[in-house]
């Protein structure tokens, strides 16, 4: 672990140069974070990889007085225990733009001020992610909004359309189907202004109603029809199924 804290690495810069191309706030809150890591590869491969990542930002720098080995490794361990629910990308996307915000280094870069460089990131991460948070809460308002004004519009309209409803068992429900489609139609183009359309629908609302009568009875003298009716019935379902002694 010393030895890549103390020794350049091309290639390694390379590759932190290759995955900070395009790499966004929104990318890096959505990696995994060092605590996963942690667990999921060791503390140790999480250090030397976090080793890695600062050597390769430094060797980026031309700057003569550069933090050491040492330092290097200190700085490691501390960010994987500080920072352990920011993710590595965090981390690369800090350094990266410590380089290109324009900040100035001068002639000498020490710990500390890494530390306020990555602070400072964190800081405006915070910030970015608190606006996304009210945005999305935002949008969401809005499109509820919305909604409930759709409602509104449609909530007279559908009342409406629920009270036309023509009952399935009503006895003339294919005729004042056909009624209600003529009204629409006729509306529709034009043939019908919109409020005698209105009340003409009123009406056929009026002609689906209908009055229940659980205490109807027919009276004795259609009572008597009725009767001898069956008995008729009753008779020819006998003479029809009497079984025949010839067979």
């Amino acid at each position: 672990m010393r030895e890549l804290a103390a020794t350049p690495n091309p290639e390694a810069r390379a590759l932190l140069a290759e995955l900070s191309v395009g790499l966004t706030m929104a990318q890096a809150a959505s990696a995994p974070k060092l605590f996963q890591l942690r667990r999921q590869l060791g503390e140790v491969v999480l250090i030397k990889l976090l080793v890695v990542i600062l050597r390769a930002f430094l060797d980026s720098l031309r700057v003569p007085d550069k933090p050491d080995a040492a330092d290097i490794l200190e700085l490691a361990d501390t960010l994987t225990h500080t920072y352990t629910h920011e993710s590595v990308k965090d981390i690369i996307l800090a350094l990266k733009e410590a380089r290109t915000r324009g900040s100035k280094f001068f002639t000498s870069l020490d710990v500390s001020r890494i530390y306020a460089l990555l602070a400072d990131y964190f800081q405006r991460k915070a910030t970015y992610l608190e606006t996304q948070h009210l945005d999305c809460k935002a949008q969401a308002a809005g499109e509820a909004t919305a909604t409930l004004t759709q409602l509104q519009q449609a909530a007279p309209q559908l009342v409406a359309a629920i009270g036309r409803r023509i009952p399935t068992d009503h006895p003339n429900a294919e005729h004042l189907r056909q009624r209600l489609t003529l009204i629409n139609q006729r509306q529709k183009h034009g043939l019908l202004p919109p409020a005698e359309a209105e009340q003409q629908r009123h009406q056929l609302q009026l002609l689906t109603q209908r009055n229940t009568r659980p205490d109807w009875q027919p009276s004795p003298a259609a009572q008597k029809v009725i009767d001898a009716r069956h008995r008729a019935e009753d008779r020819r379902l006998a003479q029809l199924y009497r079984p025949n002694p010839a067979a």
